[in-house]
């Protein structure tokens, strides 16, 4: 029987699990990359629609970077 002072019996502390897998806050820009170009192809024929599409998914990619950079610089910060 292992005694409960055996290291390798242990379970490490919940702050420092591991995760297992890439998180899904980090993959956003893999949907939203491809979806500028498509947006200028598809709504080529209608220029104010495309612009304002365009524009409103561009300034979401924004919000998202400064959102991930500013959680990095609070996490840094502590």
């Amino acid at each position: 029987m292992a005694s409960s002072s055996d290291p390798s019996n242990q379970q490490p502390p919940l702050s420092r699990r591991q995760n297992k897998g890439v998180p899904f806050k980090f993959a956003v820009p893999l949907i939203y990359a491809p979806i500028l170009p498509l947006i200028r192809i598809q709504l080529r024929r209608n220029p104010v629609l495309r612009d304002r599409v365009f524009f409103g998914v561009l300034a979401g990619a924004f919000v998202h970077g400064a959102y991930l950079v500013s959680e990095l610089y609070d996490v840094e910060s502590k």
